[in-house]
């Protein structure tokens, strides 16, 4: 699994815009591998979505990083209601400093 990271983007929107950019200038992105996930209902998931900046009680500042295999460590957002994903990397910080899009 490949995932394209985005560093301290502001939003959903604009991660949507970014990786779908990214997808047609070629790049395939990085291994990444799951280490939690984390469900939350639409209104809390449009809340995180809105503003990626915001420091999040369910990010640990141990969540992210790479492992020795070369995989980013991620934490899996998913939206209950709707079943969007985003993925969280927050390399040391308790905000998603690293988001991707898991697309299936």
């Amino acid at each position: 699994m490949k995932a394209l990271f985005g560093r301290k983007v502001l939003d959903l929107d604009e991660l949507k815009d970014l990786t779908l950019r990214a997808v047609k200038e070629g790049h395939k992105g990085q291994p990444y591998i799951i280490i939690r996930e984390v469900f939350l209902a639409n209104e809390y998931f449009m809340d995180f979505a809105g503003d990626f900046l915001k420091d999040q009680f369910w990010i640990r500042s141990e969540d992210g990083g790479v492992n020795m295999n070369g995989e980013v460590r991620c934490v899996r957002v998913n939206n209950m209601d709707t079943d969007e994903k985003v993925l969280v990397n927050s390399e040391g910080y308790d905000y998603p400093r690293y988001t991707a899009l898991e697309i299936d």
